[in-house]
This record gives structure tokens, C-alpha cells and sequence, in this order.
């Protein structure tokens, strides 16, 4: 069976990434990148014009691969274009490696044979079955023809782990998709503009993040819906939000219902999002692998034993299929901004899943269905992020890989929570006692508000460690007081408004517990809560008991660097439902018996005492 041919090397920097070429038509159209590679594959010096610099690589020609266009047209991993010159690239393939060769062994064997299509192999099968057979499949010859895709969808797809800041702000306006569905009972659920249909859809990936089970996860529903209402602003103050998923990849929540809706509904589905949000991995989970038409293949393999002639290509000949030159010279030309549609399989190579930035350089697209539709994985969207702040050693230790169950942080007047050495949390009311739980990969360290500021700053010798590079401090800026304006009293009082309980109302509570998750973009998230006297905070301009100033109310101040990477959202209340699992009455142990240890000592002390008078 072919083997699925990557590029061995994929440069983990990515500003060393170049740039994909579907990106930059007048490069492909002046330099004929590709193609030029393609009809040049023997002459030695070779002019490569790379994205970094203007450089002259020469190949000699026992460097170059024995065949010109047996390597594949674009790298099914990450989507780049194929090239033979620089290592330090995406899409490059080593002549000297063992896979390549054996690669191009089997593509120099498969050159001078010719197999028939997928569609002339179905059309020999299907003259050979009777006609009870086609009416039960209700299939013909013109289920073969492809037509151009009428439905599209955009599926947007989010981080749970930073949710909402991975939001791409105005994209269905920019996209010209359907307007999402308002409140209205007439609205309709589908539109068509110049006879297309382009609908949204908001995926938030990674959900076990949030909490440990999924029961707990559907539950959140309601609440990240209306978090993600307050980031879109006010044009989703009245529409419906009904298009929202939340899956988990690893645990497989919910991505049974989402393939079978692809399927379903066919056309073209876009994987849109910022990089590094799980759009390969999701894409991975919810291609409908293995399928074409659903039709009887016992039926069909029976029908076309008699008198059925030629010869069928195995999978390993279907994979060795590539694109034409026609399509290649369509993708390089400047009207084109998707490569050329490779050969359906049932089981494509899909792309590469790296917590890695930027690993798709290119559109990757994947059939299925006979036609009936294809899943386009596209390059993530520019993202802010920590990690160029970050030393190169602790890069990956800023991706939340699994959910993190926090310790409790207690932040009392006089200090400051440090988080990583790159962020400093600074209550803005120093007479308030603090509770922090950070939902980080890394750790956090509180201290004094004065040495954290040492610390961040690199001012002095400190044995606290920290992730960011030499210099950063001096690049920290304010980010802004944040107010944490949300009551979690009816959560947060435990037994004193429990009807099981003691069962008091909270407007009859002397204190107000306020909450809100602070965000840190591509990382996390930090659950800050404090109490205060709710006397302290009530409002003289309002008589309504759950009135209270804005300005009354305790706020943070978070510095980080350039003042940026940071956010707010309504607090998840993620600690009540994920943090240390409660252990049951009937297995906690009792109260450990007093040490005697200081008794004895002080009887011992009182004999000698009586013994020398």
C-alpha cells in the first residue's frame, strides 16, 4: 500500500514559515513558482526566489529527484506546495530519504499502466446489475456528474480555552454569509444570494477543557452562548445563536451529530479560524471518512462478477493518482486562490494535528460523497499571542493540553499574583482578601505587590522562575482596571442558601460575593472572586437592593506586555464544577487524635520538678 508521503522537515519557528503561494497570485503568476519547477527539474543552477530573502540556490542534477512529476503536487500534511531546494520550508522533500525513494519506486512502476477511473469501474458495475437492483439504489448515470457547489457553510471554529478571544470580529459580514436568524417567528432559516447559500456556523473546540464530563459540558451551553452574545456585540442582541457546538476531539463529544450533518448536508464546508484553535483536529473527527454513496456493496460486488471485464485499481494504484497539469496551471493562476481538488479516496491522509502555530501553509481539500461535497481546511488567521515573549525552552509549556484542576491562591492586601513573569495581577482595593484560581499549563506565584514588580521587571536577583525572555519587562504596560461587576453570592455562600441548609435568602446576606474570569490569550484562564461588606458598595442613587456603583466595585489592574493579550468574560464558575473532587461523607476520616508528645514532656518536667524539692 502507498505510504503517505509528508515533507520530513517543518520548521518550528514560525516566523520561518514562508508565506503559502495561494496567498500571493502576482508571485505565482510572475515566477510560475510550480510549474517552472516542474519543467526545470533537470537544469542545474536553478533560480529559487524564496519569501525571506532574495537568494540563488543551484541543484546539481544528482540532487534532484530521478522523476520531474512524480512527487506530489501540494504536501497533504500542510497544505504546501512541493519544492526540492530549502530545507528550512514547509513542503520540502529530501531526495536521499528512504521513504522518497521507495515513493518514487512506486510511482516510476505505476507510470506506464493505465487504470480506469473510480467512475468508469462504478458505470461497468452498474451495466452489469439488473434493473431491480438500480431502482432499490435509485442510482443512475447522472448521480456521477459533479455540478459546482450551490450550499456552502463556514464553520468558525473557537478555543475553549481562551474563549471568547479566538472570535474573528465582523466575519460574516466580511464573508457576505446569511445573516443569522433573529428572534422573529417569520424569519426565515435560509437565503440565497446570486444562487448561493452561505450559512455560519460557531464550533468552540477542545470542551474538555471546561469540565471533567460531558453532562457538565452541555450544561455550560446557556452560558456560552451568552458569553459569546456579549463578544459579538450589539448586532447579536436579538438573533437566536442556535448554530453553536461545543466538541471535544479527544473525548469525542459531539462529533458524531457534526459528521452526520456534513454528510447530510453536502456542498462545501470551510474550516475558518485564528491558528492554533484545533481546525485540523476537529477536521479529522468530522470528515466522513470511508463513505460514498450509500449504496449495497455486497449487491453491487454480486451484480458485477458475470461477464465483467478490464481491470480494477487497488487502493494502492488510487493513491498514486495526482493532479493535471491543466489544474495545476489553474491553481497557479491569479484568479485561483484554492490548489487543484485532489482525487477522492475513502481514506485520505489528513493534515498534520501539531499544537505547533501555523502548520497549515495552505488550503487542504478533501472529498467525499462521490462529488457530493468536500471539507476545506484553510491557513489560521494572525493571532496575538504570548510566545514571542516566551523563552524558546518553555514555548509548548503555554498550550493547555488537558484540563487543569487549580489550587486555590489566596491574595491578601499588600500583593499580587505573578503569572508566569509575564503578567502581574494587581487588586486595585487593597483592604480586600483575594481568591484566585488559575486554569493555566504553568504556574503562578504570589508575592508581595513590590517584589512582583522586581520580579516582572528583572530589577534584581530573584529565585522565582519565569518564562519570559531577557528584556520584556521593560515592554510591560497597563492593560486596564478591570471591574469584576458579576454576583456569584447565591453559588458561592455553600450551605448558608441551601434549602437543605440553613435555607437564608441572599438579599438577606451582609456580604456580596462578585467573580470574573480573567483571560490570557491562547493560554487560559485565572477565576479571581472576593467578598466585601455589601454596605461598602450599595448605591445612594438607586434604592434597589441589587444596585450598586460601578465605581464601588472591586477591580484588578493586569500588566502585561505592550498592555495587550488580555480579556474578561463573566465568570464559568469552573472551580464549583471541576475543581477537587468532594470526597464522600462516608470515606472521610476522622478527626486525627491529639498528639501526646508535648504532654508527656510537661509530666515529665513537673516529676523532675517535685523530685528536687
Amino acid at each position: 500500500m502507498a505510504m503517505a508521503l509528508k515533507p520530513r522537515h517543518l520548521s518550528l519557528n514560525s516566523r520561518h514559515i514562508a508565506p503559502p503561494i495561494f496567498l500571493c497570485p502576482e508571485v505565482a503568476r510572475l515566477h510560475s513558482f510550480r510549474l517552472s519547477v516542474r519543467k526545470n527539474f533537470f537544469k542545474a543552477g536553478r533560480r529559487q526566489v524564496t519569501n525571506s530573502s532574495l537568494r540563488i540556490h543551484s541543484a546539481s542534477p544528482a540532487q534532484l529527484p530521478p522523476h520531474r512529476d512524480l512527487l506530489p503536487f501540494q504536501c497533504p500534511g500542510c497544505g504546501a506546495f512541493t519544492q526540492v531546494f530549502d530545507p528550512g520550508h514547509a513542503g520540502y522533500y529530501s531526495p536521499s530519504r528512504r521513504s522518497v525513494k521507495t515513493y518514487l519506486a512506486q510511482r516510476e512502476a505505476a507510470a506506464g499502466q493505465t487504470f480506469p477511473s473510480e467512475a468508469e469501474t462504478f458505470d461497468q458495475v452498474l451495466k452489469n446489475a439488473d434493473e431491480t437492483l438500480l431502482k432499490t439504489l435509485g442510482l443512475d448515470n447522472a448521480s456521477l456528474d459533479k455540478s459546482p457547489y450551490k450550499y456552502n457553510h463556514v464553520y468558525h471554529v473557537l478555543d475553549a480555552a481562551d474563549f471568547p478571544l479566538s472570535l474573528v470580529p465582523r466575519l460574516q459580514q466580511h464573508l457576505s454569509l446569511t445573516p443569522q436568524r433573529s428572534l422573529n417567528r417569520r424569519s426565515k432559516a435560509r437565503k440565497f444570494y446570486h444562487g448561493r447559500n452561505a450559512e455560519m456556523s460557531f464550533i468552540i473546540t477542545r470542551s474538555d477543557l471546561l469540565a471533567p464530563r460531558k453532562e457538565q459540558v452541555d450544561s455550560l451551553m446557556p452560558y456560552l452562548i451568552e458569553v459569546l452574545r456579549d463578544a459579538l456585540g450589539h448586532t447579536a442582541r436579538d438573533v437566536r445563536l442556535g448554530n453553536v457546538r461545543c466538541v471535544s476531539s479527544k473525548r469525542g463529544w459531539w462529533t458524531k451529530e457534526i459528521k452526520e450533518a456534513i454528510w447530510d448536508r453536502g456542498g462545501a464546508g470551510w474550516m475558518v479560524g485564528k491558528v492554533n484553535v484545533g481546525k485540523s483536529n476537529l477536521l479529522e473527527c468530522i470528515f466522513p471518512k470511508g463513505r460514498n454513496q450509500e449504496v449495497e456493496c455486497h449487491s453491487l460486488r454480486h451484480a458485477a462478477k458475470p461477464n465483467f471485464g478490464g481491470t480494477t485499481s487497488t487502493p494502492e494504484q488510487d493513491s498514486l493518482v495526482v493532479a493535471s497539469p491543466q489544474d495545476e496551471k489553474n491553481a497557479m493562476s491569479g484568479n485561483s486562490l484554492l490548489p487543484p481538488a485532489p482525487p477522492e479516496e475513502r481514506f485520505p491522509i489528513m493534515p498534520i494535528v501539531s499544537s505547533i502555530p501555523g502548520t497549515t501553509a495552505s488550503p487542504i481539500r478533501l472529498l467525499f460523497g462521490s462529488g457530493k461535497g468536500e471539507l476545506i481546511d484553510l491557513p489560521g488567521l494572525a493571532r496575538d499571542s504570548l510566545d514571542e515573549y516566551v523563552l524558546d525552552e518553555h514555548k509548548q509549556d503555554m498550550v493547555m493540553r488537558h484540563r487543569v484542576t487549580p489550587d486555590q491562591i489566596t491574595i491578601k492586601p499588600g500583593q499580587s499574583l505573578l503569572v508566569g513573569g509575564l503578567l502581574r495581577i494587581t487588586p486595585t482595593n487593597p483592604d480586600h482578601t483575594w481568591l484566585a484560581y488559575p486554569f493555566l499549563p504553568f504556574k503562578c506565584h504570589v508575592t508581595s505587590t513590590e517584589k512582583a514588580i522586581s520580579l516582572q521587571t528583572r530589577e534584581g536577583p530573584s529565585g522565582v522562575p519565569t518564562l519570559a525572555k531577557p528584556g520584556v519587562g521593560d515592554l510591560v504596560r497597563s492593560a486596564g482596571v478591570f471591574r469584576l461587576k458579576w454576583d456569584v453570592t447565591k453559588q458561592r455562600a455553600g450551605p448558608l442558601t441551601r434549602a437543605s441548609a440553613v435555607g437564608l435568602k441572599v438579599q438577606t446576606l451582609p456580604f456580596v460575593v462578585f467573580s470574573a474570569d480573567v483571560l490570557i490569550e491562547g493560554c487560559g484562564w485565572i477565576e479571581l472572586v472576593v467578598q466585601i461588606r455589601k454596605r461598602a458598595i450599595e448605591s445612594h442613587a438607586n434604592d434597589s437592593e441589587d444596585s450598586y456603583d460601578l465605581a464601588n466595585l472591586p477591580g484588578i489592574e493586569v500588566f502585561s506586555p505592550n498592555g495587550e493579550h488580555v480579556g474578561m468574560r463573566r465568570p464559568m464558575n469552573a472551580w464549583l464544577s471541576g475543581g477537587p473532587k468532594p470526597v464522600a461523607v462516608a470515606n472521610r476520616s476522622a478527626r486525627p487524635r491529639r498528639s501526646m508528645k508535648g504532654v508527656k514532656k510537661n509530666l515529665k518536667k513537673l516529676a523532675r520538678a517535685a523530685a528536687g524539692m
